[in-house]
């Protein structure tokens, strides 16, 4: 740790500007965001040093995570030591785990993620919960996915909460943002990927998709799916087949499964027959 005394008031005006990131202005206007809790922070440290500003760690969490801690002096990163009661006021979460990172946010150009041939793709439209569009990042890192793409009528991919449901996969793979839907799948159009709708009203079953080729999946609203026009706009609309008597799953959960059987029949090929529903 630094040799320094440990920040130890909550009302300083340090505190208040990393507390003040929470809020999307705050973000917008500094390029800052928060990174809470010893998994996103050692995700951090580990893949992209290159956006951590600055390192707020209690002394009990340095304690625990000495190997974050090690890493990211070893990266030349600003370690600052705090109280408990600091890092409770800059963070976000009511259960703060000694450990928080200011990281620079970097997202990656759409032009770019299709120049490197991906063949793997999701994109996110309307997404309104944090918590999902997290999970489904941490989905498709999981998976070997090469981007995720997050339309911008969907959450912001930097807040807090969506931070934290990533668990660091956040710093793992490009994130895009901020482009409209009708753009994206242009885009995606030009460069020869496949558009795949989930939708639990489409007619190709997942298990007969074209998931051997370049694909994206193109994910709706939590509430209300995908509209209309956005399906027909896309290349197939796939459904998830239920087995047993749920009537759905949820954005995060279906997600996943696409994901998952993208990535078996893309490393093994596509099953030999097609299960029935």
């Amino acid at each position: 740790m630094a040799p320094t005394p440990p920040l130890s008031n909550p009302r300083s005006d340090r505190v208040k500007a990393v507390r003040g990131l929470a809020r999307r202005s705050a973000r917008l206007r500094t390029g800052l965001f928060l990174a809470e809790g010893p998994q996103s922070v050692r995700e951090a440290v580990r893949c992209r040093p290159d956006l951590v500003r600055d390192l707020y760690v209690t002394e009990a969490a340095a304690a625990r995570h000495t190997g974050v801690v090690e890493d990211a002096l070893a990266a030349g990163l600003f370690v600052h030591a705090c109280t408990d009661e600091v890092l409770a006021a800059m963070g976000d979460t009511d259960a703060p785990q000694g450990m928080l990172a200011v990281c620079r946010w970097e997202t990656a150009s759409l032009a770019d993620v299709l120049a490197a041939s991906p063949r793997l793709l999701i994109v996110l439209t309307h997404i309104r919960d944090p918590g999902n569009a997290g999970t489904v990042i941490r989905g498709a890192d999981a998976a070997g996915a090469d981007a995720v793409i997050v339309s911008d009528n969907s959450v912001d991919a930097f807040s807090p909460k969506v931070v934290r449901s990533t668990a660091g996969s956040l710093f793992r793979l490009p994130i895009v943002t901020g482009m409209p839907v009708p753009e994206i799948l242009a885009a995606l159009a030009a460069a020869r990927i496949t558009t795949l709708a989930a939708d639990g009203a489409g007619g190709t079953l997942l298990h007969d998709a074209p998931l051997a080729e370049s694909h994206a999946w193109v994910m709706g609203n939590e509430a209300w799916g995908l509209p209309e026009d956005m399906r027909d706009a896309c290349d197939d609309v796939v459904r998830v087949p239920i087995y047993g008597r749920a009537e759905s799953l949820n954005l995060a959960m279906a997600a996943t499964v696409c994901l998952y059987e993208s990535a078996r029949v893309q490393r093994t090929g596509p099953p030999s027959t097609s299960p029935q529903k």
